[in-house]
């Protein structure tokens, strides 16, 4: 294992320009690489595309429902005659949009009211006004200092045709001569998610930049004993370049959960940088530079690598996870931590050659009886020391007490709520969040849920009939459904209310149905839709309501030939509560497996395998219940804590190990070899961990919601994760040393 290591090592020292050339080569590749990154929003970060559910919703929404791009109106009065004139002109100019389909607002219902012809008098308005039904009137103009106007885009349009739609339409108001007091924006889904990915881009900058300041200043507070102690930073700065490079290279793409990965790699990658700058420190006080080199790379490199490994096993084991967002999570996490560790082994060494490394003197300080002591670093290592010898020598009673309080936290963990409500995720003062949730106050509830029908022939007599039953079931049993819309519908409708009785029959109405209403409930003669408008709900109703009409499907069975399915956002949003909940305890435990295999692997032993998993096992129970005593739910981004939370605290418990492994192996007994090896290392782990938890807590600036409470959680994970290795480490390895001895497996 170490031939690899002594390889390296040897590299460095003897050919140390050429590996700096090489460096800064690739670097640059990476920095190119940036260039490419890509955002990405919308169903696509929620659902996986190539599973069934997936496939039905993309094909729901690519055949039948085409967004729509509001525009908000706001003046004094809406209705009068120089704003009227002005909305007539600004939906002409609308329309030449290439992927505009239609486009509708007030100023269309008021000339379909006066013949066709736009009134420039208010009276002529007025006497128009009250000709349209009043429920239609107040879907347009809630009040008379508010409109909207109707931008129906093309089915199937990409995000990037959606957001050039949009950024031509605010090119095509700002140079629109509005009538003074008029204010005018675009709201609606696709705004939504255009300006959610601006935000994005932002918010992603503003952590970086936030997680990097936070590090300076931990690593200036609490690394001051070495000398370059802003090495560290330099090195994590250069490995989230080579993530970026690597993704940009890769093709991937950034979605709301992976900027909460960056921050995470910045607090976990410069714990790499520490180790090796740390153990690099020591090493050149007993040494020659050459030897400092040698011995950084080969002692520490094996067992920084065990811990880097096995961080990736706790977010390899989120691939697992149905959700696009969270696998993307754990990939970006994982090349942020492969590439943190060998931009830490190289460059670390290579700067100490390039700048002939010399150690900072430890200064001492002279009390007032003329005696020399120890400076805050020894003192504090000493102070480790202690405690991990009073843990090891009574390990039982305080394994008992932290693992009731682990006990309860996973009793607790299955109260814990489930969050998908996307508005929750995203900054409540976003402009377009904003105007949407104006427009849903003013025109209502807008939720509904599809269900789409597929058969050789829809639009038979028996497919009709079927339609009708299970809309007038659906809206008599179901008190959460509204009403519902379908093609046989408007064929009832068409039809006088009464139900045709022969294919000939409906092909005739269909034929009379304009095409832009056949679009939107059938596509040729195999797919159609019904449409249950619903009332606003939390997912969790959702959910329930979902498997009710699934619930129904079953019972009141389509023709023979023909398939329904309920499909849609809501849909979408509502069974991701189901998956989370299952998700999350599954990635856990596949970390857990992980690992252990992992460890197993390295180390051929069960005992030296299982125990730096002993004390993450108490963290997971100590999460559940913070979260549950804190109120935190759990969303797509909190849902990888239990898997993140292995990962990452498996770094500080093996490092112990192998450290006090290091000891035994120089003749230590074992009380003494855990009190040494606390001692040599407590100050270079707590520094890693508190500037772990630095970067962490960049998260909580986060202007998304999902992001700043999941960085709150997780900088308690890691302190946590620092109590387990600093005071569980010890008594797990006592109880571990004394069944060794009398089992006699090592």
């Amino acid at each position: 294992m170490k031939l690899p290591f002594i390889n390296l090592a040897d590299l460095i020292i003897r050919h140390p320009r050429y590996v700096a050339i090489a460096t800064v080569i690739v670097v640059v590749i990476a920095f190119f690489g940036m260039s490419f990154v890509t955002m990405a929003t919308g169903s696509d970060t929620y659902l996986d595309k190539d599973t069934r559910r997936g496939m039905l919703l993309d094909d729901y929404t690519g055949t039948f429902q085409s967004d729509s791009i509001m525009v908000l109106i706001e003046a004094d009065n809406v209705l009068a005659p120089d704003i009227l004139f002005y909305l007539d002109g600004l939906e002409r100019e609308m329309i030449k949009e290439q992927y505009i389909d239609s486009v509708s607002g007030i100023s269309d219902l008021i000339k379909s009211a006066n013949g066709g012809i736009l009134p420039v008098s208010t009276a002529d308005i007025t006497q128009a006004e009250n000709r349209i039904p009043p429920e239609v009137l107040t879907r347009f103009v809630p009040s008379r200092t508010m409109t909207f106007a109707v931008a129906t885009l093309k089915p199937g349009l990409s995000r990037e045709q959606q957001s050039s739609v949009i950024d031509s339409l605010n090119t095509r108001i700002g140079v629109s001569e509005r009538p003074p007091g008029v204010s005018v924006v675009l709201t609606g889904n696709s705004a939504f998610q255009q300006q959610m990915q601006e935000e994005m881009g932002t918010s992603m900058s503003v952590l970086i930049l936030a997680a990097m300041v936070l590090m300076i200043l931990a690593v200036g507070l609490l690394f001051g004993h070495v000398r370059y102690r802003f090495l560290s930073v330099v090195i994590v700065a250069l490995g989230l370049i080579l993530t970026f490079g690597i993704i940009g290279w890769s093709g991937m793409q950034i979605n709301m959960a992976t900027i909460g990965a960056f921050p995470v790699l910045i607090g976990i990658g410069i714990d790499y940088a520490i180790q090796f700058h740390s153990r690099f420190d020591e090493e050149i006080r007993k040494g020659t530079l050459h030897e400092a080199v040698r011995n950084t790379i080969t002692l520490a490199g094996p067992s920084v690598l065990y811990a880097m490994l096995a961080t990736s096993m706790g977010f390899i084991a989120m691939y697992i996870s149905p959700l696009p967002m969270i696998r993307s999570f754990g990939i970006v996490c994982v090349i942020g931590v492969v590439s943190c560790y060998f931009a830490a082994i190289v460059l670390v060494p290579l700067f100490a050659i390039l700048v002939n490394y010399r150690a900072k003197e430890v200064p001492l300080h002279t009390s007032s009886s003329g005696k020399k002591q120890d400076g805050f670093t020894q003192k504090y290592n000493n102070l480790l020391g202690v405690a991990a010898a009073k843990v090891a020598k009574n390990p039982i009673p305080i394994l008992l007490v932290i693992g009731l309080i682990a006990l309860i936290g996973f009793q607790l963990d299955d109260q814990i709520i489930v969050n998908t409500n996307e508005d929750t995720f995203v900054p409540k003062d976003m402009p377009a969040k904003i105007y949407l949730d104006k427009v849903s106050r003013a025109m209502g509830s807008a939720a509904s849920t599809p269900i789409i029908i597929r058969s050789d022939n829809v639009l038979s007599v028996d497919s009709i009939h079927w339609m009708i039953d299970f809309q007038n079931y659906e809206e008599t049993h179901n008190a959460k459904i509204t009403g519902s819309t379908s093609i046989a519908t408007y064929i009832l409708a068409y039809n006088d209310g009464k139900m045709p009785e022969t294919s000939r029959e409906i092909d005739g109405i269909v034929a009379r149905i304009p095409d832009p209403v056949k679009k939107r409930y059938v596509d040729g003669r195999t797919q159609a839709v019904i449409e249950f408008s619903t009332i606003e709900m939390e997912n969790e109703v959702g959910m329930s309501m979902v498997d009710q009409m699934q619930n129904d499907l079953a019972w009141m069975r389509p023709p023979i030939g023909t398939s329904a399915s309920v499909t849609g956002m809501g849909e979408m949003f509502t069974n991701l509560i189901r998956e989370i909940r299952q998700g999350k305890m599954l990635m856990t435990i596949l970390g857990f497996g992980l690992i252990f295999g992992f460890l197993l692997v390295v180390y051929r032993k069960v005992i030296k395998a299982a125990i730096p998993l002993v004390p993450i096992i108490l963290i997971v129970g100590w999460n559940g219940l913070i979260m549950f005593v804190l109120g935190i739910d759990y969303t797509p981004l909190t849902a990888t804590l239990g898997s993140m939370s292995v990962g990452v605290a498996s770094e500080y418990t093996i490092l112990i190990m192998e450290r006090c492994y290091e000891e035994r192996a120089r003749g230590l007994a074992l009380i003494p070899a855990i009190e040494n090896s606390v001692r040599q290392i407590g100050m270079a782990i707590t520094v890693s961990g508190m500037t772990t938890v630095f970067g962490f807590a960049a998260l909580m600036l986060s202007s998304f919601g999902i992001i700043s409470n999941f960085g709150l959680v997780t900088v308690i994970s890691v302190f946590f994760a620092l109590i387990g290795a600093i005071i569980v480490m010890p008594a797990i390895l006592v109880l571990a040393g004394r069944i060794e001895k009398e089992s006699d497996v090592i």
